[in-house]
């Protein structure tokens, strides 16, 4: 990507509607000489997309799922909105795997990605990676962990990288009790103590399985082996993440929660913009804390790498399964604790695939899936016969 650009560099927006794509909005907005927005694409909320256009005239506004439309013809179309020669980035913040196509979609343009929706390098790392070296495509990450460990390395030799270090807040259910966990209600769970997010990625921080996506994330942006990657906890989320070099030198990045920052700096790269957020007060936090990663109460970090390692199918049926489990917490269908040993039933359940393709991709996807939802409805069928 050029350094700089003598007229606003043309975004295509996956996700306008959501919490990301609301805050990239924002940017646009305060820096109509840098940004504008090409296109913007949305799921099934009409109402949220027109609201964003009316303040985007310029941009033209698709709906990925519009009631009663065509979903092959909606995707066609997304598709070739992303790889509109136009476009100068694409930026996806859609919301899970309905973000695969279009980033490999443009990806096959040559376009280059500013990537907020982790499930993408998750579900389909490989294929990602392959279409980036045939394409000479780059990924700039949004999520503000992988924006640490990028910018981290800006400037250094690869090979004197030892290891990543994910840092997570621990959630809301931190120092909660572990018998408790079979009861943490649907408000609890989304009372995130640091971060204001969706409600799937805030369930996911409070399971930490959303670091056990980043590790494979990261495991692909930035071509380390998982040994080489390790999460701790940091509760007061002002270092987003670290690099360990092989001197013994660590580099963290720092700043305050809010994802305005790995966004600009996704955007803007190579540049930085000026007074996108407040720098963190470190007088006036005092001291930062880390401690180990509780392999009891956040087994789902353990699981994702499980998934990770053993490659092929395995990462895109973990985060099926995640997503799916999930949602029917949130429908009040699953208990929190059911989430984790959910996605577990379902990887030990599927079967690789003889090759690795975007189709075995979404098969696996979609039997991982009906397996969440035919064993969620055994379990409820056991417990309403259990006396009260």
């Amino acid at each position: 990507m050029r350094s700089s650009h003598p007229s606003p560099r043309r975004l295509a927006l996956l996700g306008a509607t959501g919490s990301i794509g609301r805050q990239v909005c924002d940017l646009v907005e305060q820096h109509p000489d840098r940004f504008t927005l090409h296109t913007l694409v949305a799921g099934s909320d009409a109402a949220a997309l027109n609201a964003v256009a009316r303040r985007h005239p310029e941009a033209h506004a698709l709906l990925a799922n519009a009631a009663g439309s065509d979903a092959s013809h909606a995707g066609r179309a997304i598709d070739e909105a992303v790889q509109d020669p136009e476009v100068d980035l694409v930026v996806v913040a859609a919301a899970g795997s309905a973000a695969l196509a279009p980033t490999l979609a443009a990806l096959d343009a040559g376009k280059d990605i500013a990537l907020a929706t982790k499930e993408v390098l998750v579900m389909a790392g490989e294929l990602v990676r392959e279409r980036m070296r045939r394409h000479g495509s780059q990924i700039f990450p949004i999520d503000s962990e992988h924006s640490a460990i990028w910018q981290c390395l800006w400037g250094e030799n690869h090979r004197a990288v030892r290891r990543l270090i994910v840092t997570g807040s621990g959630g809301p259910f931190l120092r909660r009790p572990l018998e408790t966990l079979e009861t943490v209600t649907i408000a609890e769970a989304l009372a995130h103590p640091r971060w204001k997010m969706g409600p799937k990625i805030t369930v996911d921080s409070a399971t930490m399985m959303n670091k056990g996506l980043e590790v494979i994330e990261a495991h692909f942006l930035f071509d380390v082996p998982y040994r080489a990657i390790d999460v701790i906890v940091h509760p007061q989320s002002v270092v987003h993440s670290m690099v360990e070099f092989v001197d013994g030198s660590i580099k963290a990045q720092l700043g305050v929660p809010d994802m305005h920052l790995p966004i600009a700096i996704a955007l803007s790269f190579p540049e930085r913009l000026a007074g996108v957020t407040p720098a963190p007060d470190l007088v006036a936090l005092g001291q930062l804390t880390f401690e180990a990663l509780d392999a009891v109460r956040y087994p789902a970090v353990a699981l994702a790498r499980e998934a990770g390692e053993r490659g092929g199918t395995a990462p895109a049926v973990l985060n099926a399964a995640n997503e799916e489990a999930v949602g029917l917490f949130l429908k009040g269908q699953r208990r929190f604790d059911d989430i984790v040993p959910s996605v577990r039933a379902a990887i030990e359940a599927s079967r690789p695939a003889e090759e690795l393709t975007l189709e075995a991709v979404i098969a696996a996807d979609q039997r991982a899936r009906a397996h969440v939802r035919a064993s969620a409805e055994g379990t409820n069928r056991v417990r309403s016969k259990l006396p009260a």
